[in-house]
């Protein structure tokens, strides 16, 4: 049989039953647009991870120092690490265990109707404070150098502290008792993105924070631009105490392109599943039809067969029609997943990101799904006997 004979046949056969031969191409169509949007949208909505990451985590790098004989980093080297490229804010912060529950009391009196005395964590910080954790002064202002040169008696409480003092306003120079010492409240820290515990926390200058065992540097909070985070993390130990870099260790966020890889790959494999599960039943539903196809045209195949046609030629027939089957749902679905992709990227203001090769083996996958579905039903027709087809 001439291809081209073998070709008009099977296209004869698929349009002698077009409602049939629609609702069989129909579950293909589901599956492969299925499989296309999966694919776009997963790969479109990995590209947007990187735009809409968490910007605080991922420009957030926290230099730990532990603690040894000599000071590993000393207050005047934090000023370093914002003059690195990059570096969008820095501070030093002062922590000890002498200072973590130390009872601060908003006045003199003793008031017996009200609870003046808080037990309270009491840090140092460097001037950049507010900054490098992200927060606002929403009463005053923070010390500056100068505080810190004069040896000012200044603090800084933050915004849960400061209520559970009873202090709401600076408007008349308040003051806080750390034990005996008295400290002029000169602002309020509040909202602190990064380091929430600091809205509970009593904040000294380091030139006074001494007494309290907070004269050392123990943390270095840097905030970076986007996509500087990796270069920052190697290059601040070194900006921080050259020579002893190997001891600071660096916590910093892992890389924006590693997520949103992870979570296109959890994506696609997900959805992934839900499209070979509508290919199998765009399979099932070809070879179902075209296992009754052959059953309604015994008498044909009888005849052809008694005709002369050998059984490859039968076996042809069936499986190029079941192949043009699945070849015309694959160029279906695909076509009308890229619209969906595009429809959904518009309504979403995303950009579109699809790779091109998916809408070519697209409607190769449908045309392979159809073949395979159609090789039962091609065997079977091609084992029939011409006289017991034509009985």
């Amino acid at each position: 049989m001439h291809p081209r004979d073998l070709l008009n046949e099977a296209v004869a056969g698929l349009l002698a039953r077009p409602v049939r031969s629609a609702l069989t191409t129909l579950g293909t169509v589901l599956g492969i647009s299925t499989l296309v949007v999966t694919l776009g949208v997963a790969a479109t909505a990995g590209n947007q991870i990187v735009g809409r990451f968490d910007e605080l985590t991922a420009t957030s790098i926290t230099v730990d120092v532990p603690d040894r004989p000599f000071p590993l980093v000393d207050w005047a080297d934090v000023s370093r690490v914002s003059r690195l490229r990059g570096v969008v804010s820095a501070a030093g912060l002062a922590e000890s265990e002498q200072s973590a529950n130390l009872s601060v009391r908003s006045n003199d009196l003793v008031d017996p109707t009200r609870i003046t005395t808080q037990t309270l964590t009491v840090l140092s910080s460097s001037p950049g404070l507010p900054a490098a954790v992200k927060g606002r002064m929403i009463e005053g202002r923070y010390f500056d150098s100068g505080h810190i040169a004069r040896g000012d008696q200044v603090v800084v409480l933050g915004q849960h502290a400061a209520k559970l003092l009873g202090i709401t306003r600076l408007t008349r120079a308040p003051a806080v008792f750390i034990g005996t010492q008295a400290y002029t409240v000169i602002g309020v820290l509040g909202d602190p993105r990064r380091e929430k515990s600091l809205a509970s926390a009593v904040l000294l200058p380091p030139s006074v924070g001494k007494r309290y065992g907070l004269g050392t540097v123990t943390r270095v909070l840097v905030n970076t631009g986007l996509g500087a985070a990796e270069l920052i993390a190697k290059q601040a130990p070194a900006a921080l105490s050259p020579g002893n870099e190997a001891l600071l260790q660096v916590s910093s966020p892992s890389s924006p392109t590693r997520a949103r890889d992870a979570v296109q790959g959890d994506v696609n494999a997900l959805f992934l599943i839900l499209g070979l599960v509508s290919l199998v039943v765009g399979a099932v539903g070809i070879a179902n039809v075209t296992l009754v196809t052959v059953m309604e045209r015994v008498a044909e195949i009888g005849l052809r067969r008694a005709l002369g046609a050998a059984r490859r030629h039968i076996a042809a027939q069936f499986l190029l029609e079941s192949t043009l089957t699945g070849l015309t749902g694959g160029v279906i679905g695909a076509s009308g997943g890229i619209v969906v992709i595009v429809v959904v990227c518009a309504i979403k203001q995303w950009t579109p990101v699809m790779d091109v090769r998916l809408a070519v083996m697209a409607p190769a996958a449908g045309a392979v799904v159809g073949l395979l579905a159609g090789l039962y039903p091609a065997l079977r027709a091609a084992r029939m006997e011409p006289v017991a087809a034509l009985r």
